[in-house]
């Protein structure tokens, strides 16, 4: 009966979150039942992507875990881009490429290091991220400066967001080939090997196929738990009088995301923190790399053209959390000090956002 528990819950906080939602329950009361949801599918995720990180290793489980999530983010952004929403985008994507950044990194990295101290991965791809980072950072500044400069003209402004766009989606999808294809075995995870030779390793809960099955199933209640989760904020937001940069970029970034990355804690726990930091500065690259810059095109496509200029508050967030990141993952090396400094660093801009 104990193996039972955990899907009974499951299932049932899940349909009582659908419930409570499309019958239109008291808001309160939703939120509390959407994030007692929240927790039981963030299992349910965890577990699907260390299966399937056992069969595909630890690097591809953990892109597929960035990338079943951020399906889900592309989808809503859509949806706000459809509706002229340019600035909550914005916010929600400043939000996310900082919260993979500093706040599910950070957590990953102080609870991988609490249960051990030194927790390694391959050294070549921390740099590798962190130039891919500092390529994204470059992408969103140049093209501020020059057009808050009066270097180019506002009408200028959907011509240079197409063509960065354009170059950051080619050299995103360059990249997978690169450290998926050609220097798979350059960028594989320094803990893969040894572990394969333990025979103590416990082995998978579900077969390969079920694994991948299983994995689409939670990204899609992570996706509409989620939503539902987020639309039981309105409330909070406008009893607090929180603004709006504040939601986008932290509310909604955090309980929006929660699931999926709670994934990657879990693993670090285990210490499988080559999984934790593909999906944690993995989804931050496939954000600012991939999915930003196709609201650009679907905007343009839609009629309701986006540009790629973020606000000054924007731009800084986004570059001191590379610069943190960057600073401490380049050595392939982490503990849980490092985590709290980037711990630090988010509740230093989480402070300064709610104030705005």
């Amino acid at each position: 009966m104990k193996k039972y528990w955990f899907p009974s819950l499951l299932i049932l906080t899940f349909l009582l979150s659908a419930i409570g939602h499309y019958a239109d329950w008291n808001p309160t009361l939703q939120f509390v039942i959407s994030a007692i949801a929240v927790i039981f599918v963030a299992g349910f995720l965890g577990k699907a992507t260390e299966s399937v990180s056992h069969y595909a290793g630890q690097r591809l489980g953990g892109f597929l875990n960035a990338t079943f999530g951020n399906a889900a983010e592309l989808i809503i952004g859509i949806l706000l881009v459809s509706n002229g929403q340019f600035e909550i985008v914005k916010a929600s994507i400043t939000g996310s490429i900082i919260g993979n950044l500093l706040l599910v990194l950070g957590l990953s990295l102080f609870a991988g290091g609490l249960k051990y101290k030194i927790q390694n991965f391959n050294v070549s791809l921390a740099g590798l991220n962190g130039s891919l980072m500092i390529l994204g950072i470059i992408a969103l500044f140049v093209p501020a400066i020059f057009l808050n400069t009066h270097a180019l003209q506002s009408e200028d402004k959907n011509v240079v967001s197409l063509v960065v766009a354009g170059i950051l989606i080619v050299a995103y999808l360059l990249w997978l080939v690169f450290s998926m294809i050609t220097h798979k075995d350059y960028l594989a995870d320094v803990t893969e090997d040894s572990e394969e030779q333990l025979p103590h390793e416990h082995a998978p809960m579900w077969s390969k196929g079920r694994s991948i099955v299983y994995l689409i199933v939670a990204t899609v209640m992570v996706a509409f738990v989620s939503e539902w989760l987020v639309h039981t904020l309105d409330t909070f937001t406008e009893k607090f009088g929180l603004s709006e940069i504040f939601v986008g970029a932290f509310v909604v970034a955090i309980v929006g995301n929660a699931a999926e990355h709670s994934a990657a804690i879990m693993l670090a726990m285990k210490n499988k923190i080559g999984a934790s930091v593909e999906i944690a500065i993995g989804s931050s690259l496939q954000i600012a790399l991939f999915v930003a810059p196709v609201l650009i095109f679907v905007s343009h496509i839609l009629g309701r053209p986006m540009d790629i200029v973020f606000t000054v508050i924007e731009l800084a967030a986004i570059g001191v959390s590379v610069f943190i990141a960057k600073s401490i993952t380049q050595d392939g090396s982490t503990n849980w000090y490092e985590g709290l400094l980037l711990l630090a660093v988010y509740g230093i801009l989480g402070v300064s956002f709610y104030l705005v």
